[in-house]
């Protein structure tokens, strides 16, 4: 189902229904285009929920507005919405993605006992002794030995990856996944680097040059660390 309106675009898709409000107009005039189109179909009585994705473009709405378009469709059809989707972002949002995308450079030995925890990258300088910890949301770079405890996207992003000059950890975590060390010597000669190999959904330790290849996305970090 699709409408030429200007104000209100209505297309049907596997999923259920999008509608796509312009961000040009005001938003009352959005409420009104809305309220009528959805008026013109009937409802089938036996007919089944459809999911609704409703698409805000440049444009931002409160959460007192987006209850009112919600109660729109559920009033005018037999629809649910499933989740509102926006161009922009809040400044919170902003802050906390930038908290998120920074890279934490720490200088010393973590010893037996202590725990560092960062938001975002950690790049290490030194060791992490046995009995030690690091933590962080995003990726783990330890330019030393890596002998204690990694945990990296401890609030659940799979993508992140532990890498370390020397690697023989007590335990590394990525996400929710947990692995211990290998039972084999590493030289220490390659950088190497913890991830969760989705093929088969477990962590595994290969040198940095092979993740590179599987995460291109690690070299984003290059660029951040040479750009200040």
């Amino acid at each position: 189902m699709t409408t030429n309106s200007q104000m209100v675009t209505i297309k049907g898709t596997r999923d259920g229904l999008t509608l796509r409000l312009n961000d040009q107009c005001s938003y009352d005039a959005i409420l009104q285009e809305l309220e009528e189109k959805l008026s013109v179909s009937g409802t089938d009585a036996d007919q089944p929920m459809i999911r609704v994705t409703i698409q805000l473009g440049n444009r931002y709405l409160t959460d007192q507005q987006k209850n009112k378009l919600r109660d729109i469709v559920r009033e005018k059809q037999k629809l649910v919405v499933e989740q509102i989707e926006s161009d922009i972002i809040t400044k919170e949002e902003a802050l906390a993605w930038k908290e998120n995308s920074e890279i934490t450079p720490i200088v010393k030995t973590i010893r037996s006992g202590q725990v560092v925890q960062v938001t975002g990258d950690l790049l290490l300088l030194g060791d992490v002794n046995p009995g030690g910890k690091v933590i962080a949301t995003g990726n783990i770079f330890v330019l030393g030995n890596l002998r204690g405890i990694a945990h990296a996207g401890y609030e659940g992003n799979a993508q992140t990856v532990i890498a370390a000059s020397y690697m023989k950890p007590n335990q590394l975590r990525i996400a929710g996944q947990l692995s211990r060390a290998p039972d084999q010597d590493s030289d220490g000669v390659y950088i190497e680097c913890g991830f969760i190999d989705e093929q088969v959904n477990v962590i595994r330790i290969a040198p940095l040059q092979e993740v590179i290849k599987l995460k291109p996305d690690l070299l984003s970090f290059e660029r951040r660390m040479l750009n200040g």
